[in-house]
């Protein structure tokens, strides 16, 4: 497996290429649609993209934790964690991958 890691320059440089705007404009678009995404994400809001999957932010309670080394209990604070819901068909394309 290689582990290349898809960056903004790479999906600016995909939108230059398929949509013909300018290297300036598909940069400023892609930065858009994540400072969107990163808005309604940060609002409590979750952002659905059709046929890739769902972002949401979950609230988790206090709780306590172990030290693994230790053995000591260790108190964890509540806070806020963003979650990744891939839909079907996404599920389905990964896993058609592995096919090879």
């Amino acid at each position: 497996m290689v582990n290349k890691t898809l960056t903004r320059m790479d999906l600016s440089e995909a939108v230059f290429r398929e949509v013909g705007l300018s290297r300036n404009e598909s940069a400023d678009l892609v930065e858009s649609v994540l400072e969107s995404m990163s808005d309604a994400l940060v609002s409590g809001e979750q952002v659905k993209i059709s046929s890739f999957g769902t972002f949401s932010v979950r609230e988790k309670s206090a709780r306590v934790g172990r030290n693994p080394k230790t053995g000591e209990e260790v108190p964890i604070k509540p806070r806020r964690v963003l979650t990744f819901r891939p839909s079907h068909l996404m599920k389905d394309r990964v896993a058609a991958g592995n096919k090879r």
